[in-house]
């Protein structure tokens, strides 16, 4: 018989075998603890037990604040999370209690973030307009290179003229990766997570984080956080600053971070999720990555999560007035509004 629990974080993390629901990127225990002290969130660990064995997790963030309301997603910051269970039958009823809790908490909407969608009853809304992007790695960066097209190596080639410089590090380099991240994000109109976050990352993943810096004349301008885990390499967050796109640092950072995952025998590299057709999928593209699909579902309460994108109505007037903010007043008012962002 399968017994159900709703456990607080932290809580002991399972291995399933042989799961038919798979596990994704986002479930791990250093994703689950780091966005839950980066973010001060309260988190929920719905678990499947069939005697002395874990079938099923369902890890659920509550994510509050005080302009938007009250959501429960899995997981936040994250492309991937949802349901990681044995079987569909107990997928299903992992949703039937994360639905009840929805209820329970009296949030806007449940969010699962899953790659293949898992029919239930109560889930009445999904998105498929993103999907992610991702790279099969060779064995070697010669191999690499060697599969790039013409004009792409061209671009590569041409930021040498610009005496850039690339490092990778970890803590050490967390202010410089901060800055260009938060003047990026004030320039899309965007909340910019705390800079907690990114050291709550950092701290859980130990060595297989670790921050690319691209500088130019000793100023950073642009950065990524690379994340190594069985075989994959992601960049949950990358940032460059829009007054050196000439130097094409962006371009640079990424031939290193492609680079470096092959050096860390990574098989696969996650460029994140874009919309098709969008610009950030076709410079994905360009590399040789290929689309996967997104499955966003949704058990909606109130209102709609088109409400929450930044192309709805009235988010537009939003996202204008932010980007003319000073950018030391948005790393101040930032994150505690994007802490009630799902």
């Amino acid at each position: 018989m399968t017994q159900l629990q709703t456990l607080d974080w932290p809580a002991p993390w399972p291995v399933i075998s042989d799961a038919h629901i798979p596990q994704l990127n986002g479930h791990r225990e250093e994703w689950i603890s780091s966005v839950a002290r980066g973010l001060r969130q309260r988190v929920y660990l719905v678990r499947a037990r069939q005697g002395e064995a874990i079938t099923g997790v369902l890890p659920l963030h509550l994510v509050k604040g005080p302009i938007f309301g009250r959501f429960l997603v899995s997981i936040p910051y994250l492309n991937t999370g949802g349901v990681w269970a044995k079987d569909v039958e107990t997928a299903t009823r992992l949703i039937d209690v994360a639905c009840d809790l929805a209820d329970q908490l009296n949030v806007r909407y449940l969010e699962l973030r899953h790659e293949q969608a898992v029919e239930h009853p109560r889930l009445n809304f999904s998105r498929t307009d993103k999907v992610h992007m991702r790279l099969a790695l060779p064995d070697s960066d010669e191999a690499l290179m060697a599969s790039f097209k013409s004009k792409l190596r061209s671009q590569i080639k041409k930021t040498g003229e610009y005496g850039l410089s690339v490092r990778f590090g970890g803590a050490e380099f967390l202010r410089d990766f901060y800055n260009v991240f938060a003047h990026n994000m004030r320039d899309l109109g965007t909340p910019v997570f705390p800079r907690g976050l990114f050291a709550a990352i950092l701290e859980e993943f130990g060595d297989q984080a670790e921050l690319c810096i691209v500088s130019k004349d000793s100023r950073a301008v642009a950065g990524a956080l690379l994340v190594h885990a069985d075989g994959v390499s992601e960049v949950p967050s990358a940032s460059s600053l829009r007054a050196f796109n000439r130097t094409g640092a962006n371009m640079l950072m990424y031939r290193h971070l492609l680079a470096r995952s092959i050096e860390r025998g990574s098989r696969t590299f996650d460029f994140g999720r874009s919309s098709q057709g969008s610009g950030t999928y076709k410079f994905k593209a360009q590399w040789g990555a290929q689309p996967h699909p997104a499955v966003w579902q949704y058990y909606v309460r109130k209102g709609s999560p088109e409400d929450m994108r930044p192309e709805a109505s009235g988010k537009q007037r939003m996202v204008q007035l932010w980007q003319k903010l000073p950018v030391w007043l948005t790393r101040l008012i930032g994150p505690p509004i994007v802490r009630g962002i799902p």
